[in-house]
């Protein structure tokens, strides 16, 4: 009887955390084109500045449920009260600045919908419809920024987002697979679309 084989990944993929390999073998990567999705993690990368992505992994359905499914039109609305409701959840990273980005992001998305229809358009524009695959050998050689990622932070805090500095950015566009930068020898092919 065979062994069978040892599926290759990037090296960063935590092999001891089931939410870290799915995140890495279905999400990381992948072109995305969910609205709810990319406002989703556009805040969650805000809300990793300075912590372990793996922290935010292992909250992610606690943030769901604190911020309403991502529902920009009801985050647009949080209230004072809202917010100490937020602060007192253990659930999630309990910043004041982050939980007010994620408010000022919301209500950034709506003019951003109401302009140009989302951010699907929106950030998809920037690289003409198509992934960016990059070639390294492993993700020590991948940039933590580019001239791309400085143009499109750029262009976010214009439009009034927080937490969207050029690194936060490029976590992003790797995260939603505007970037596809897993290692030359991982198992995934893609990109699959979502």
């Amino acid at each position: 009887m065979s062994m069978p084989a040892v599926v290759q990944r990037c090296a960063w993929a935590n092999l001891s955390n089931p939410r870290y390999l799915a995140y890495h073998d279905h999400e990381w990567g992948v072109p995305c084109h969910d609205e709810v999705r990319l406002f989703e993690m556009l805040n969650l990368e805000g809300a990793q500045a300075g912590l372990s992505w793996e922290t935010i992994l292992n909250k992610r359905d606690n943030y769901r449920a604190a911020f309403d499914g991502w529902d920009a039109d009801k985050i647009a609305r949080y209230d004072a009260v809202k917010v100490a409701a937020l602060l007192a959840d253990a659930g999630i990273v309990r910043n004041r600045l982050k939980i007010a980005a994620a408010i000022s992001n919301a209500q950034a998305y709506l003019r951003l919908r109401e302009e140009v229809g989302g951010l699907d358009p929106y950030l998809w524009a920037f690289v003409d419809g198509k992934p960016i695959k990059n070639t390294a050998v492993d993700q020590r050689q991948a940039p933590t920024k580019t001239p791309l990622s400085d143009r499109l932070s750029k262009d976010l805090t214009k439009r009034g987002f927080k937490f969207t500095g050029s690194t936060i950015i490029y976590a992003y566009m790797q995260a939603i697979g505007m970037v596809n930068d897993h290692s030359v020898d991982c198992h995934y092919s893609g990109p699959d679309i979502r």
